[in-house]
């Protein structure tokens, strides 16, 4: 097993979570966010890798052959999906909030009138 996957996935983590960090901009906030979510499926993925392993239909080769886990490539795709369903809802509330605010900028927002 190799180092590297974990590498990429802390340095997409570090870097996502440096723009989180610096950023003055909702969208490039919400594109800092999909970078950290994308560190999740490097490291998903890099701990169900299986060396030589095949995948787990059964029908066309041995039983005693070495698979890989379908349970981490499930939770990778419901990862996917939760990450789409997130960002769509956050860019509609950064387009409501442009539309109100005419920026979007957190600090050039001003506060709600009660």
């Amino acid at each position: 097993m190799s180092v590297y996957p974990y590498i990429v996935a802390a340095w997409l983590l570090g870097a996502g979570l440096y723009g989180v960090m610096s950023s003055r901009n909702y969208v490039h906030l919400i594109i800092c966010l999909t970078v950290m979510q994308a560190s999740t499926y490097v490291l998903l993925l890099s701990v169900g890798y299986v060396s030589h392993g095949k995948a787990p239909i059964f029908a066309d080769i041995p039983t005693n052959s070495t698979v890989v886990d379908p349970v981490v490539q499930a939770l990778t795709l419901t990862d996917v999906v939760v990450e789409a369903t997130v960002v769509a809802l956050l860019l509609a509330l950064v387009v409501q909030a442009n539309k109100r605010f005419n920026t979007v900028d957190p600090d050039a927002m001003t506060r709600m009138r009660e």
